[in-house]
């Protein structure tokens, strides 16, 4: 990595932790507890560069690459998940679909607004009975002459009611033809499409989860993204880059968890010493230390071969996968070391906690991983 390189993520990951310190830390438990999505927020992280991280220049976008992706996810992370969570699915899935495959009309029409804050993008792919069996699903987009009419649901669809603009993908062709599928830009407020049902979770409550219902729903031909037939292998492309977002969070909140429990176990005091002495303790500490470290690495590696322009489906996915159980165990160790009070609202082990559970499942849980993992490997070894 250059100097220049190191420099200008030095320089990034500063304004990334002032930011999230002063307008997400004040407001991180108000908003995990009311379950607010704070789309103001995001707006301002528009103006940052933020949500345009990938995006050329020539769209407003900030120019960058993964190594800077990364280091924007981990800091805003480190302070709250959910809001990491949020700028990770915004960047990752709806603006890099249209960026990766869009034409130049759709890229100029809709990147500008997506890069700047100005809209907030959502991605369809999630069906409620069709999680990583993406092949079944069952919202079908039937041509009719100029347009398309979408009829079916997705779920756990982020920013879903607040998103302006979203890239769905719907079945074109017959049931499990992987080229049976095909991308949809569809904007909010467009007559048949709504959103359904807000979840309540577990964590990452400030990140908004919802339905996307469509019933009826017409969509002009010029609104399809790439080529018809073409949606769910150009989904499995954009997943390389959402598996790198998810393993930056995953290291974000493995630090975030950490750093706290080290604080913790620095100022805590138990038989006349420092609970950090004990080598019950420093050891759960040395562990949390080396995985996050390591996770990184895979991360860091992964975000490389994404700048380098080389397939990182194999990569990505063990990033992905260790990165996030990584932040449970380091979660979970966190909340042991601050003990009862780690059970409590009043101390920041619990939201790490709970929020960490989530990247060992979105974006294809770790069981999906270790599929996707022993495929590229076995077929390597042919």
């Amino acid at each position: 990595m250059s100097v220049e390189t190191i420099n200008n993520l030095q320089l990034i990951k500063e304004s990334a932790r002032d930011f999230a310190e002063s307008h997400i830390r004040p407001h991180l438990m108000e908003w995990d507890e009311s379950q607010h999505f704070p789309v103001d927020l995001f707006h301002e992280m528009g103006h940052f560069g933020f949500l345009g991280v990938l995006v050329p220049e020539k769209y407003h976008g900030a120019g960058l690459g993964y190594q800077e992706y990364i280091t924007v996810i981990e800091e805003i992370g480190k302070v709250c998940g959910a809001i990491g969570l949020s700028v990770a699915a915004h960047n990752s899935l709806c603006t890099n679909h249209i960026l990766l495959f869009g034409n130049e009309e759709q890229k100029e029409k809709y990147l500008p607004k997506l890069a700047t804050g100005e809209w907030l993008g959502a991605w369809g792919l999630t069906e409620p009975n069709t999680g990583s069996d993406a092949g079944r699903m069952k919202t079908v987009a039937e041509p009719d002459g100029d347009y398309y009419i979408l009829n079916g649901t997705k779920n756990f669809i982020t920013h879903g009611k607040s998103g302006q603009v979203s890239v769905v993908v719907a079945r074109t062709g017959e049931l499990l033809d992987s080229r049976g599928m095909t991308a949809f830009i569809i904007e909010k407020g467009t007559p048949g499409f709504s959103a359904g049902k807000k979840e309540n979770k577990l964590g990452m409550r400030a990140s908004e989860t919802t339905e996307l219902v469509f019933h009826d729903c017409r969509i002009h031909k010029s609104q399809v993204l790439g080529k018809v037939g073409e949606g769910f292998i150009q989904s499995m492309q954009v997943l390389d880059g959402g598996r790198i977002s998810i393993a930056a969070l995953s290291v974000g909140i493995a630090k975030g968890a950490y750093e706290a429990a080290v604080q913790y176990a620095q100022e805590r005091h138990q038989f006349g010493k420092p609970i950090s002495s004990f080598q019950a303790i420093s050891f759960k500490l040395a562990d949390m230390a080396t995985k996050i470290q390591a996770s990184e690495l895979l991360t860091r590696q992964a975000g490389r071969m994404k700048d380098q322009g080389k397939k990182t489906t194999k990569i990505s996915s063990m990033a992905k996968y260790y990165a996030s159980e990584t932040a449970v165990q380091v979660a979970n160790e966190a909340v042991q070391i601050f003990g009862g009070y780690g059970y409590t609202k009043d101390f920041p082990a619990e939201k790490f906690y709970r929020d960490a559970k989530l990247c060992t499942i979105g974006e294809g849980t770790s069981e999906i991983q270790k599929l996707v993992i022993s495929r590229e490997i076995l077929k390597g070894e042919k």
